[in-house]
């Protein structure tokens, strides 16, 4: 065999098995989202908005009772940095439900 068919023919074995790569691919069912938000004054602003990017497991890896400060400037980070669409009326309201709740 020439080496020029044997390089065609790894080539034409390499094209084959990048091909059925995805097919033999696994699918995996994630779980639903089982976290959900403790009750509280304001939760259901803090469901209505926070949710809409985010996993209620975001809010609950954050450090506990870290007080007002901490909770304002992660709701004023939400808005300015991923530019949440959070009424500022409703900035205050969801950041005193954080402050009180977690």
């Amino acid at each position: 065999m020439r080496k020029d068919d044997m390089i065609d023919r790894s080539a034409i074995a390499v094209a084959a098995l990048m091909l059925a790569a995805p097919a033999l691919a696994a699918e995996y069912a994630l779980p639903e989202d089982s976290a959900v938000l403790r009750p509280g004054a304001n939760v259901e602003l803090a469901e209505a908005n926070c949710q809409t990017c985010h996993s209620v497991d975001y809010i609950l890896s954050q450090p506990p009772q870290k007080g007002h400060d901490f909770w304002a400037a992660e709701v004023k980070k939400m808005i300015e940095v991923y530019k949440a669409p959070i009424e500022q009326a409703d900035a205050g309201k969801i950041t005193d439900y954080l402050e009180k709740t977690y």
